[in-house]
């Protein structure tokens, strides 16, 4: 296998495997499980991963890479504050309806993370609220940075809540859940 295809096939066990974690469990898919899943063998999987623990990890890292990195790119290319904010729930929204699994993997196998990458993980986090919390206080002077965190880890509890909320079509949940969280945001003025 080329290094493209080694690299495709990395992906294809992480986007398989989010799919299978959040239907069963971290605990409740084995690594003959996954490997059938991806049309390969169990052990075949140790090409790609050294462990399903890795695989774990190597998923939630790179999607808060992922989230901090284009939250960042939003934020660079905002005219001002609000459309920063603007931009940053349009880019969460996008990602909670897109990779609903991802969400439901993070809040129930948190505990399986190994330490290092559960700390990784905890940092890309805390950088991405502060990214977000950063612009709320822009937004709204008045706010501490306390309080800032806390509208942001608000925003990402409306908007991470899709696995089990989202029961109408994808554009007018995604239409019900930036409005919602703009107006709670004091965002919405000018969208």
């Amino acid at each position: 296998m080329t290094t493209t295809g080694a690299v495709a096939r990395r992906e294809q066990i992480l986007a398989t495997a989010a799919e299978l974690f959040a239907e069963r469990g971290f605990h409740g898919v084995s690594v003959a499980d996954l490997g059938a899943a991806c049309g390969i063998s169990g052990p075949a999987l140790y090409k790609h991963f050294g462990s399903k623990d890795a695989v774990l990890a190597e998923m939630l890292v790179a999607i808060s890479e992922e989230l901090l990195a284009e939250g960042r790119q939003r934020v660079g290319s905002a005219d001002d504050a609000a459309d920063a904010v603007r931009r940053l729930v349009d880019f969460h929204v996008d990602f909670a309806l897109g990779r609903p699994a991802l969400i439901v993997v993070q809040d129930r196998d948190w505990a399986s993370l190994p330490d290092d990458a559960r700390e990784r993980v905890r940092g890309l986090q805390r950088a991405y609220v502060d990214l977000w919390a950063a612009q709320l206080r822009t937004v709204d002077p008045g706010l501490d940075l306390d309080a800032s965190r806390a509208a942001a880890h608000a925003t990402f509890g409306l908007l991470n809540s899709t696995p089990h909320s989202a029961r109408v079509p994808a554009e007018r949940m995604r239409g019900l859940l930036a409005g919602m969280a703009l107006r709670s945001l004091g965002a919405d003025s000018a969208t």
